[in-house]
């Protein structure tokens, strides 16, 4: 670019976050005080939230668009997720703005994640605001949390310019915003005045003709696909005639049938672009993220959005299950194929193979969780699928097996430290720091695989009984640490079809948690409980009372069996070993062995066991 120019009319932020820090809420507030919203409108929290999951699980998991306008400047705001398996989507949030506002808890201060946005921010040069939220917890401490914040930009290498952060201190659910403690927030037009006086207006080419690269994607069951990006030239020829840089470099024509622009949380026609707004431009069926649109005379696309590559696989295969078919209505290999697709075009940081297996797709993200949610997604939509158990993706440089790490941050009462270090240990974590200010909780940081976080997250609530907060950064890839067991217990399977019985299964319960209840369905090679010893029981969960002609002394007693918690998507995914898979399906959730039949189990394992007498002798 030569001749850059600034649109003053238009500011371009994200708002940043860790988890549960308050952005969803404070962009709420926007609305509500920048006139989006009539006096007399019902509005529902956290409105961009949209999906049922988001809402579901309190989370925001896709970054979405908006604007509000203030004093006659349109600010288009991004709010983004905070949770580190969606990091992608704030890679492509960044990838629009000019300056970034980073919420940081008054209580809880700088977490893993606000290290991984802020890191990302930083890269990318954007201005950052840092806004100390929920000042009026009883625990706040905005005063230390402060120091910690500059203490992480220092950590991060930001520049002189970038350590001259602007602060504000908020209360995002009330509204309120003020430029001191001292002061009395009333409303946030401290917040919008300092958006106005500190987010640079975006810079565009003027010289150059139509070009904006395109950062997400959408869907309209009217007008197809949907490009969404910034503006980065002059806007001339947008209509006369388009091309579509793809990811190799080649150009091809391209056709625009309506273009957009967000007004609130609407989407709304745009007759008159400006340069340096954020628009949706439909029309273009091949349109992928990272590609280049522009005016056909332009012959250099946009550098493309780059992410952070996947760390971890799940495979994805039809369901094969003597009850497929029973609960959903889309079961082909080649509909589940068609959606993965769908799924890679507008998340930067999902990759989908063909697996070795007929019918079969490995699919690989950021971690388990970012996949969970899409076969939750599937799932609701009607989909019937198994997926096996998580794995990591290793690499190998010079000869050397490297597994991705992360730095997991623990903050617990001190009792349960010796529990989790234990635990953790026996993972191949190690601890790297310990901090004990005396308060009865301590903060500690440990370095493990990220194999070894796979289905720790439910014991560690159970070992501080729901007290614990944890939290992960990927840290990079280093040499394997070793093998280590993945469970301490077993499966109890079922060894026939049918449907379970009270009396059957109050026999079982002595030898472990029960998955299923009376009356469900059951199949040979179907995981019906987990098993107190770590080796696999076939059972019979159908088994009824023997009916005879004489008469007990006394009469028969009522059975009564524990409760069980239902089985959860994620609870499966965690619980289930190597030779294990996840049947999934609009209504419920099963567990199965790979090999159905206990014959063919039990055949193997002797093979195997034979190998290593071989391997012996």
């Amino acid at each position: 670019m030569k001749n850059l120019s600034q649109n003053n009319s238009l500011r371009n932020i994200a708002i940043i976050a860790h988890v549960d820090h308050g952005k969803t809420t404070l962009v709420d507030a926007m609305f509500k005080q920048s006139g989006v919203y009539r006096d007399n409108q019902v509005t529902e929290e956290r409105a961009m939230d949209s999906m049922d999951i988001e809402k579901e699980r309190g989370i925001t998991i896709t970054a979405k668009n908006c604007s509000v306008s203030w004093h006659g400047t349109k600010i288009n705001i991004l709010d983004t997720p905070g949770h580190a398996d969606f990091g992608g989507e704030v890679e492509r949030a960044l990838s629009m703005v000019d300056g970034a506002i980073l919420l940081v808890d008054a209580s809880e201060g700088p977490l893993p994640q606000t290290r991984f946005v802020l890191k990302k921010a930083l890269e990318r040069g954007l201005v950052v605001i840092v806004c100390i939220n929920k000042i009026d917890r009883k625990d706040a401490r905005p005063h230390e949390v402060i120091d910690e914040v500059l203490d992480l930009f220092i950590d991060l290498d930001a520049t002189e310019e970038q350590l001259d952060f602007p602060i504000l201190y908020a209360v995002g659910r009330d509204g309120v915003a003020s430029l001191t403690l001292e002061e009395q927030g009333k409303d946030l037009k401290p917040l919008f005045d300092m958006i106005l006086k500190k987010i640079p207006a975006p810079a565009y080419d003027e010289e150059s003709t139509f070009k904006m690269l395109v950062s997400d994607l959408g869907y309209s069951d009217y007008l197809g696909r949907l490009a969404i990006g910034k503006i980065r030239s002059n806007i001339t020829n947008i209509n006369d005639g388009l091309i579509i840089f793809n990811e190799k470099g080649e150009s091809k024509p391209a056709r625009v049938s309506k273009i957009q622009s967000y007004s609130g949380m609407e989407l709304v026609d745009n007759t008159n672009p400006q340069p340096g707004d954020i628009l949706v431009v439909a029309g273009m069926a091949e349109v992928t993220i990272g590609d280049t649109i522009c005016s056909k005379d332009n012959t250099e696309p946009l550098p493309r959005i780059s992410v952070d590559e996947p760390t971890v696989a799940m495979k994805f295969t039809i369901n094969k299950s003597p009850l497929a078919g029973k609960e959903g209505k889309i079961v082909q290999a080649a509909k589940i194929k068609e959606r993965l697709a769908k799924e890679v075009l507008r998340n930067v940081s999902i990759k989908v193979e063909d697996a070795a297996e007929k019918d079969s797709f490995i699919v690989k993200g950021r971690g388990e969780l970012q996949l969970a949610i899409l076969i939750e997604e599937m799932r609701r939509e009607g989909f019937e699928l198994n997926v096996g158990r998580p794995q990591v993706i290793f690499k190998k440089q010079d000869g050397i097996r490297l597994e991705p790490v992360e730095n997991v941050y623990i903050d617990c009462e001190e009792p349960y430290l010796g529990v989790i270090t234990e635990k953790l240990s026996m993972r191949k974590g190690r601890m790297t720091n310990l901090v004990n200010k005396g308060t009865g909780r301590v903060r500690a940081e440990f370095s493990i695989p990220s194999r070894g976080l796979i289905g720790y997250r439910d014991d560690f609530l159970t070992d501080t009984k729901g007290t614990g907060i944890i939290n992960t950064l990927f840290a990079g890839y280093e040499e394997y640490r070793g093998d280590f067991p993945v469970r301490h217990t077993g499966s109890l399977v079922s060894d026939r079809a049918g449907v379970a019985v009270g009396y059957g299964l109050f026999h079982l319960e002595p030898r472990g948690q029960l998955f299923v209840v009376p009356g469900d369905a059951v199949y040979e090679g179907m995981v019906i409980g987990e098993y107190n010893k770590d080796n696999d029981l076939n059972v019979n969960p159908c088994k009824e009372k023997k009916l005879t002609n004489m008469r007990a002394s006394g009469k028969d007693e009522a059975l009564t069996l524990r409760p069980i918690l239902p089985m959860t998507l994620e609870k499966a995914i965690h619980f289930i070993a190597d030779d294990e898979m996840v049947e999934v399906t609009p209504q419920s959730i099963r567990i199965r062995k790979i090999i159905l039949s206990a014959q063919e189990r039990h055949t193997l394992r002797g093979k195997k066991l034979q190998g290593i007498e071989d391997l012996d002798d």
